[in-house]
């Protein structure tokens, strides 16, 4: 089929636009937030954004779990849209809610285990500190955080992203400039430094969560969508979405898990290293974090082809997010080519304190080429991921993602450990293979296609009745 073709026709180029670039934005809007933080941060002190990325990365390892979870609420909004039971959209969108409160009270919890848990990482004593205050902050965030995610499903798994699109910008103007005041102290604001930018970022969970609050319980959505009068426990729906988002969760906490132990190791090599590691996360979250928003969009596009019974439409809809996120994809891998001097500057701290930074940057200059050489990898893996989510697939997925990351990141990393190689290549290289290996696996799963037959809400069981 053509482009053009392919452009009009139904899961084609358009519907996926329409769809996954307000998801684009939210991401990238995201994306921004957590990249700023990491200039100012570096920009106040080489220790504060060294200490950034374990502390964030390991209160992301606990939060991603139950947000893997959590984000299938999508999947069965998508679903039921699809099916044409606008009703049950209520019903699934509680089982979310009852899921992440709880959740969200054990995260919060997980702050008293800070300094025996980043004791372990070994890290120089300094940073120690400062993670486990950016950490016990970020935890104690949790459940806006979670409570938000959910909510947004009601309008997503719809198709309707604009509002998630909108919500997400606005927190930019909340966030960044708070994060600023909080960190540096300016105006009325005291200079906390990392601790301000940890309060900063739950407060920019917290705004969108009352607006989706005030947007979702209206009259009207009561009337379509049961979004009030739905909020009973339902026992069945409840254990079906968790058989089908647990291993979501579990997938995204593995793959969070072998993140975590790639920067913890890696830290062990020298705070150059380590502050290498994180500037340069930050920059490929602008490649990241926005082909999430296109998983994300293939997971609702296949969703609603699934719940309509078209499974040809749903790879149909796959392929055409797939060949934008390529698009995209290319594109940063250029920009990651050639500029990487350009972007890593932006974490070079102030005054005479930016001479520490030269290492930093000849260092993370290497490590800004392998991000070029994966960001398509990643692409093809992510999108695939997507379109499997969507229709159900969620248990391979679990499965692949463990043996991966053990066997890729995990074991390889312990070794060199063992063997006190420190060569920041090691670890790079293995993450490669990683990527690699989960790009191949995806590919082929999709095309083989056995996603097709997974019946998610019991459409054909609904359809008797």
């Amino acid at each position: 089929m053509n482009m053009v073709k392919r452009w009009h026709a139904q899961g084609g180029y358009r519907e996926a636009l329409n769809i996954g670039l307000p998801l684009v934005v939210s991401m990238i809007s995201n994306t921004v937030m957590t990249f700023t933080d990491r200039i100012f941060l570096g920009n106040y002190s080489l220790e504060s954004l060294a200490a950034s990325l374990p502390a964030n990365i390991v209160a992301f390892l606990f939060l991603s779990f139950f947000m893997g979870v959590s984000e299938y609420v999508n999947v069965f909004i998508a679903q039921y849209t699809g099916a044409c039971r606008p009703a049950d959209v209520g019903r699934a969108l509680w089982q979310g809610i009852w899921f992440c409160v709880p959740s969200g009270l054990f995260l919060a919890a997980l702050c008293f285990l800070a300094e025996p848990m980043f004791r372990l990482g070994g890290h120089p004593p300094a940073i120690q500190r400062l993670e486990v205050i950016y950490f016990q902050i970020l935890t104690v965030g949790s459940l806006p955080c979670l409570l938000g995610l959910c909510l947004s499903n009601f309008f997503a798994g719809r198709g309707l992203t604009k509002p998630v699109m909108l919500i997400s910008m606005g927190s930019i103007f909340i966030n960044v400039p708070l994060d600023y005041c909080l960190i540096n102290g300016f105006g009325p604001f005291p200079e906390m430094g990392i601790a301000g930018a940890g309060i900063a970022t739950v407060i920019g969970f917290i705004v969108p969560l009352i607006v989706y609050v005030l947007l979702i319980f209206t009259r009207r959505n009561e009337v379509l969508f049961k979004v009030r009068s739905a909020w009973r426990f339902d026992r069945e729906l409840f254990g079906r979405f968790l058989h089908f988002g647990l291993p979501g969760g579990v997938q995204f906490f593995l793959d969070m898990f072998a993140v975590s132990f790639f920067v913890f190791i890696v830290g062990r090599f020298g705070p150059v290293e380590l502050a290498s590691t994180s500037a340069v996360f930050s920059i490929y979250n602008l490649a990241f974090l926005p082909t999430i928003g296109l998983h994300v969009a293939a997971s609702i596009m296949v969703g609603q082809a699934m719940g309509d019974g078209n499974p040809d439409r749903a790879a149909f809809a796959t392929h055409s997010v797939l060949h934008l996120a390529l698009a995209y994809m290319g594109v940063m891998a250029v920009v990651f080519w050639v500029m990487p001097e350009f972007l890593l500057n932006l974490f070079r701290a102030r005054g005479a304190a930016g001479a520490e930074f030269d290492a930093v940057l000849k260092m993370g200059e290497v490590l800004m080429r392998y991000c070029a050489v994966f960001t398509l990898l990643d692409a093809v893996a992510i999108v695939y991921m997507g379109g499997l989510k969507g229709a159900g697939d969620t248990r391979f997925i679990m499965g692949v993602m463990g043996t991966a990351s053990i066997a890729c990141i995990v074991l390889p990393l312990l070794v060199l450990n063992e063997l006190g190689m420190t060569s920041i290549h090691g670890p790079w290289i293995f993450l490669l293979v990683y990527v690699m290996i989960l790009t191949a696996t995806f590919s082929y799963r999709f095309t083989k296609g056995p996603w097709r037959r997974i019946d998610l809400i019991g459409r054909e069981k609904s359809e008797m009745g």
